[in-house]
C-alpha cells in the first residue's frame, strides 16, 4: 500500500518536470534571420547590402533583439534591446530608427514590437515565423510624411 502513494508522487513530479521543460515561446524566434534585400521596395542602388535580425532568450524569459544593417556603402548600423514580453517600454541602444521599444508575443512564433524615437511613435512590427521555422515575415506599419498610414512586408530566412 505504501508503494502506490510513492508511485503517484513520482508520476506527478515527472509530469511537473516535463511541463517545465517545454520550450519557451521565444524559442520559435531564437536565432539569426536575414532579410531578402532583393525584395525591399527601394531602388537597388540604395538598398542595404544586408539586414540581419537576431533574437535570443535573455535572463528572466526576456527577449534580446539585435538588428544590424550594412548599407549600400558598407557602413554598419545597429539597434539592440532586451525586453519583457508584456508591452513595457525599454531602451534601445544603437543608431537606427528607435530609442524605445515595447514587445509582446500573443502566440508562439508571433512577435509584436512597437518602436518610438524621442517620444514620437514610430513603426509597429509584427513578426510571424513560418510553421517550418525556416522563414519569417515582418509586417511593418507606419505613417508617411503626409500622415497617411502604410504597411510594408519584409521576408526573412533563418541563418541559424
Amino acid at each position: 500500500m505504501k508503494l502506490l502513494p510513492a508511485i503517484l508522487i513520482a508520476l506527478m513530479l515527472a509530469q511537473a518536470h516535463a511541463a517545465h521543460a517545454e520550450p519557451s515561446a521565444i524559442s520559435t524566434l531564437a536565432g539569426q534571420w536575414a532579410v531578402d534585400v532583393s525584395r525591399l521596395p527601394i531602388p537597388a542602388e540604395v538598398r542595404p547590402r544586408s539586414v540581419t535580425l537576431t533574437f535570443a532568450e535573455a535572463a528572466g524569459g526576456r527577449l534580446a533583439t539585435r538588428v544590424e544593417v550594412v548599407d549600400a556603402a558598407g557602413a554598419i548600423s545597429y539597434a539592440e534591446s532586451v525586453a519583457e514580453l508584456n508591452g513595457s517600454p525599454v531602451a534601445v541602444k544603437g543608431n537606427l530608427e528607435a530609442d524605445t521599444a515595447a514587445a509582446a508575443m500573443p502566440a508562439p512564433g508571433v512577435l509584436i514590437m512597437q518602436l518610438a524615437r524621442s517620444g514620437v511613435p514610430g513603426s509597429t512590427r509584427v513578426y510571424t515565423v513560418a510553421a517550418d521555422r525556416k522563414s519569417m515575415i515582418e509586417t511593418a506599419a507606419n505613417f508617411g510624411d503626409d500622415g497617411r498610414p502604410f504597411m510594408r512586408t519584409n521576408y526573412f530566412s533563418r541563418l541559424r
